[in-house]
């Protein structure tokens, strides 16, 4: 993978690709909120040999620091809109767990018929009426909650909260071990910020592409499992439950997530 370097006003935003060919389709890979592009690296081995790869420190992680975090969940997405027309990258398969998912649901809304399809890991819909309004509320105070734990309680909370294998609670340990307290309790709580933000814009978030909901079975973030369950059956949409996952399915179940998206992709290649 090559890295590469986008500039902006609010901070400089790290990303890598392998080498980009216009014949080839592209999964773009959008890593959840505290996590980097590490989280994908069992994806991107296995699929940069037949396919264009991306993936991204999304702003105010990993090494796309220092970041100032005043930006809106859209805006993310209009970086990531940029980043994809330097690369001269179209019709991207958006891949995106958790955070970034909801990523991609901005850049589905905001560049309707951009892309070819969407991968659901452990997220969520963005549309207002899958929400309360207390859980927006609870949302918008994650971070003076957060600052309540000592961090050593808090780390294993997100570590463990989030896998169920040692693969994945080790790299999601190098995560949350790269940030202090204070960087921690600001990224999560501007996060669940500008989630909350963006639920509360009330737009249509419309899926215009091919797409599939894929959720570990022990999913323990939230209540993803259930607006999955709810999503699935409202938008009518294939949804893959993965057995003895959790959060990060990617990370905790490799190959069967890897096999679920390649016969997806697959689909797409051949319409």
């Amino acid at each position: 993978m090559i890295e590469h370097e986008f500039k902006t006003a609010s901070g400089n935003i790290i990303y890598w690709t392998n080498d980009i060919r216009e014949d080839r389709l592209t999964l773009v890979m959008l890593p959840g909120l505290t996590a980097d592009h590490r989280l994908f690296d069992r994806q991107t081995g296995a699929f940069s040999s037949e396919f264009n790869v991306f993936t991204w420190d999304a702003p105010g992680h990993g090494l796309s620091r220092p970041f100032n975090l005043n930006f809106t969940l859209m805006r993310k997405a209009e970086w990531l809109h940029d980043i994809l027309e330097a690369e001269k990258i179209r019709h991207p398969v958006l891949i995106g767990q958790s955070m970034g998912g909801y990523v991609a649901q901005c850049f589905m809304e905001k560049y309707p018929g951009e892309a070819a399809g969407f991968v659901s890991i452990d997220s969520a819909p963005l549309k207002r009426c899958y929400v309360t309004a207390a859980e927006i509320w609870m949302l918008k105070r994650t971070e003076p909650m957060f600052r309540m734990f000592p961090y050593k309680m808090l780390k294993n909370l997100g570590v463990n909260g989030c896998s169920k294998t040692e693969y994945g609670r080790s790299i999601m340990r190098l995560f949350v071990d790269s940030y202090s307290k204070d960087e921690y309790c600001r990224l999560s709580g501007h996060g669940f910020k500008l989630l909350a933000d963006a639920m509360e814009a009330d737009l249509p978030y419309v899926i215009d592409c091919p797409a599939i909901l894929i959720c570990g079975e022990k999913d323990e973030a939230g209540s993803a499992k259930s607006y999955n369950k709810r999503w699935a059956k409202k938008e009518k949409l294939p949804f893959y439950r993965i057995k003895d996952a959790g959060h990060n399915a990617n990370t905790d179940k490799p190959e069967e997530v890897n096999g679920i998206i390649y016969r997806f992709v697959t689909s797409l290649k051949e319409k």
